[in-house]
């Protein structure tokens, strides 16, 4: 699933290519809001919230939340998209470029007074201006018996890490996954946790390791059975949720993380 830094990226393209024309077409593939027309509205901004991805436009937000296979790409006017048309379910066009969502796990429009309410739920972002660790560490220690990769991955209570971040912040802290949040320094979990996605947010290539070098870009992450980094220790695999239906691979090294 794209992680905060992806959807931040995503933003930051759509806001160059979009921000400050008028849109001279939209389309929304869901039933929901087949009829929304946008032509005529102005587009003041596209930002992220977390995971979520916000494009202002007139007086109304176009909300959509990538899940795991979706994505915007830009395209130039009259351009042959290069995925299948039957996967966009939005395109919003201005004179100088096509913006088309494809996959999208979530798609909605809703008045732009509702979405501070919509999005109220969620912690405090990563990568957002207003970003308050004080808040995420009260937040994280409201759970104390919860497993740490399960806490810090939802999403009330930081906005933007996935299972990537996840799986890297407890190794670069030493903490096992599935150690209980009561037993765990939150605070530097939390600057860690900011530090390594707010080091990527500007980079084509993810790394937590500082080398940008394919295969040698993550610690733990997809790595099981081969050797720790650090200690040569074979990366251990398995999977952690809040319940059945919500398990997550995770990876450690039974040396390194305690």
């Amino acid at each position: 699933m794209p992680e905060g830094d992806t959807v931040f990226h995503a933003a930051h393209r759509l806001h160059d290519a979009l921000a400050g024309s008028t849109v001279v077409r939209s389309d929304f593939r869901v039933p929901a809001f087949a009829t929304v027309d946008l032509a005529g509205e102005l587009v003041h901004g596209v930002a992220s919230r977390g995971k979520h991805l916000l494009m202002r436009i007139g007086d109304v937000v176009v909300h959509s939340h990538l899940k795991m296979e979706g994505e915007w790409r830009v395209f130039r006017p009259g351009e042959r998209w290069s995925r299948p048309g039957f996967q966009a379910r939005a395109v919003l066009e201005v004179p100088t470029a096509v913006a088309v969502g494809f996959d999208l796990g979530v798609l909605e429009v809703f008045p732009v007074d509702e979405e501070a309410d919509r999005l109220a739920y969620l912690g405090p972002d990563l990568l957002g201006p207003d970003w308050d660790a004080a808040e995420a560490v009260r937040r994280l220690a409201a759970h104390p018996d919860a497993p740490i990769a399960v806490a810090i991955a939802e999403q009330r209570n930081l906005a933007g890490l996935g299972n990537v971040y996840v799986n890297e912040v407890c190794f670069v802290r030493g903490i096992l996954p599935t150690r209980p949040v009561g037993s765990v320094e939150l605070a530097p979990l939390v600057d860690v946790a900011r530090r390594m996605i707010f080091a990527n947010r500007d980079r084509f290539s993810r790394t937590t390791t500082g080398d940008t070098r394919r295969g040698n870009r993550l610690w733990v992450y997809g790595r099981g059975g081969e050797p720790c980094r650090r200690c040569g220790t074979a990366i251990e695999h398995g999977t952690i949720g809040r319940n059945e239906v919500e398990q997550r691979d995770t990876w450690w090294c039974p040396h390194c993380q305690r």
